[in-house]
């Protein structure tokens, strides 16, 4: 499944014309991201938690040429699912 197929799905529920479905549909993403780069969490009930979690500064290998590489800090997204998501994926 895509952004599209979601799209078709918010609409057939909303009705409504593609657009306004499609709108929704970016409100919800750009909503998430958003309170992500806020540094908040964003907890949905029966999908899961998404966070961002600070990853420590590293060394890591190229693997082409096994040089080096110092890998700075940097924050990451973090998805824990519920338990009703796990129980329907099983």
């Amino acid at each position: 499944m895509n952004k599209a197929a979601i799209v078709d799905a918010v609409q057939q529920v909303l009705g409504g014309t593609k657009v306004q479905a499609e709108q929704a549909v970016d409100t919800v993403v750009d909503s998430i991201v958003n309170s992500l780069k806020k540094g908040e969490e964003v907890s949905i009930a029966g999908l899961g938690i998404f966070s961002a979690k600070q990853r420590a500064a590293r060394t890591a290998r190229n693997p082409r040429t096994g040089e080096a590489i110092k890998v700075a800090a940097m924050r990451v997204p973090k998805f824990r699912a519920a338990k009703a998501l796990k129980e329907a994926v099983k």
